[in-house]
């Protein structure tokens, strides 16, 4: 893209700069003391020129947006034509508080639904068994049953709003409830929009809630993408999650890596299944982190998108140009928020969420100020949805697509993140693959040492964390917290219990048995899940069932 001689030219122009000016510059005023650094620990230059770009080819690096290699986008005209879906996550307490706090969203302007469960219901327990016992309600609301969900989503047109639900472990039988409850309203499973996480590759390396071995629970996730794109053609089975890796500690090069080498993995099984790549690729979408670093996060969404497009079509030979397509949603870094002076979270949310526009994504959440301490107060939670409307409404950054492309120091970073990840694939194949690299340990200890690493410059004061080892203050909290319904356990508990005795028990034995057979064979098991759980099958108890083929998994000790 850049003509040699002129780029000598500037290499002359270059070196005669820092021997004058910048010299005479240094002399009378030194650059701060300290280590330039991303977020990620890579030195950042004085500046950037295009001797650091000088291989850049506009048609096979960069492209149009719209067009391969989508680096700038996956649309022509992006948030021109649309904005992205405002996605707020929410869950607490019980399906009914849950249901308020959705519906309250969706009159303040938020565009789709983002589910949060609790851990009971993310480890696949019901409410009332002994192992769920301290934990109901407190990270997301609990699920038990086909009428938690029915509750849920009581008085939401699922034919008109997507939703998005965290879950992974026991992703299947929940979306198999999302789907009966939708059915019950008369909705049916073609006209439904959403995503479900279904990220168990991310659960083995960074988030541990996993429940069975690897090669069942990747089972399980390919019998959502068989069966999603033949009965449910509008669901993203699986949201490929690099936003957890990132919040265990690892760098943004990692994330990338990772989670994009998780994706691939997702695709080789599909095929390895039967099934054609364009067959399911196109409903595959990605979940990745927002972090501090302004324009490193931005470079780590454009490098995405180039690699995913290359690989699809270069290494899988899909031909649907949709195949292609990385497809994410984006969330604010939760890890990055402080329980010191928590108002200051207010503004690294809408910078991690302006880095996030301006890379391109095509659904937010964005953190609200106060959950370092707490689950999120209906205020804080209007705040974050105010500062995406704000972005959106207010900024100007939505007129253009990519404003930031051909950037010198944006393009260096996404060429130096996406030589990262290909580095990374390389010493991932060495081991074998994902699945026997996760067993090796090989993820979680790359990701323990970049924790470290970020968490020893902070005790240094290489990295200054406002409110915690800069500008620090003593003043007491003052805002307001999140509280439940100090009942809803109990009604959680007694819905549960009214389950069990109402439903007709022999039909719910006899789904069960059919399950079970099935995970024994070598069926698709989202047909009998959805059996169980119209009949009112628990959660526990279904999880119970497959534990009993499957086994469950226990990590082993690397140390």
């Amino acid at each position: 893209m850049y003509d040699q001689n002129k780029l000598n030219d500037l290499k002359d122009s270059l070196e005669k700069w820092e021997e004058t000016s910048l010299q005479k510059a240094l002399a009378s005023l030194p650059e701060r003391q300290g280590q330039f650094i991303t977020t990620s620990s890579e030195p950042i230059n004085r500046l950037y020129t295009p001797l650091d770009v000088a291989d850049l080819d506009y048609a096979a690096d960069l492209g149009h947006p719209g067009e391969y290699p989508y680096t700038r986008g996956v649309h022509p005209t992006l948030h021109r034509s649309k904005l992205w879906t405002m996605r707020m996550f929410a869950g607490f307490g019980t399906a009914e508080e849950t249901n308020a706090r959705f519906k309250y969203l969706l009159d303040q302007g938020q565009t789709g639904l983002s589910v949060a469960f609790d851990l009971a219901t993310l480890m696949g327990y019901d409410t009332d068994q002994p192992e769920a016992l301290g934990e109901f309600g407190k990270c997301g609301v609990a699920v038990s049953s086909l009428k938690d969900m029915e509750i849920l989503f009581d008085g939401i047109p699922l034919d008109k709003v997507s939703t998005s639900m965290t879950i992974n472990s026991p992703a299947a039988i929940i979306w198999a409830m999302y789907i009966a409850a939708a059915e019950n309203k008369g909705v049916r499973p073609d006209q439904l929009r959403g995503t479900i996480q279904n990220d168990i590759l991310k659960e083995f390396i960074a988030q541990k809630e996993f429940i069975f071995p690897p090669e069942p629970s990747m089972r399980l996730v390919v019998d959502t993408m068989e069966f999603g794109a033949q009965k449910v053609p509008q669901w993203n089975t699986i949201s490929i999650s690099g936003y957890h890796i990132r919040e265990a500690g690892s760098t943004a090069a990692q994330e990338l890596a990772f989670t994009l080498g998780d994706g691939l993995e997702y695709v080789r099984w599909g095929i390895a299944r039967g099934m054609d790549v364009d067959e399911f690729a196109p409903r595959l979408s990605f979940f990745f982190n927002a972090h501090n670093d302004f324009f490193e996060e931005i470079a780590k969404y454009r490098a995405a998108r180039r690699i995913w497009a290359r690989e699809m079509r270069e290494t899988f030979g899909a031909k649907n140009p949709r195949s292609w397509l990385l497809r994410f949603h984006t969330q604010t870094a939760g890890v990055s928020l402080t329980a010191q002076q928590p108002e200051n979270n207010v503004v690294r949310v809408a910078i991690q969420a302006l880095a996030a526009v301006l890379g391109g994504t095509q659904s937010l959440h964005t953190n609200s100020l106060d959950e370092a301490l707490a689950l999120p107060s209906e205020h804080a939670v209007t705040i974050a949805l105010r500062t995406q409307q704000i972005i959106a409404e207010e900024s100007g950054v939505t007129n253009t697509v990519d404003p930031l492309g051909g950037s010198f120091f944006v393009e260096a970073q996404t060429d130096r993140i996406e030589a990262q990840a290909y580095e990374y694939f390389r010493r991932v194949e060495e081991l074998g693959g994902v699945i026997p690299a996760i067993e090796k340990g090989f993820f979680q200890s790359e990701i323990s040492d970049a924790a470290y690493r970020y968490q020893r410059e902070i005790d240094a004061g290489v990295r200054r964390i406002v409110g915690v080892n800069a500008y620090e203050e003593k003043k007491p909290l003052t805002i307001p917290i999140l509280e439940m319904d100090p009942r809803g356990y109990d009604r959680q508990v007694a819905r549960l219990s009214e389950v069990r005795k109402t439903r007709d028990n022999g039909r719910v034995g006899q789904t069960l048995d059919r399950l079970r057979i099935a995970c024994q064979g070598t069926e698709n098991t989202m047909p009998y899940l959805m059996e169980a759980v119209h009949a009112y099958a628990a959660l526990g108890e279904i999880i119970g069932v497959m534990k009993e083929v499957f086994g469950t998994y226990e990590e082993p000790n690397w140390i």
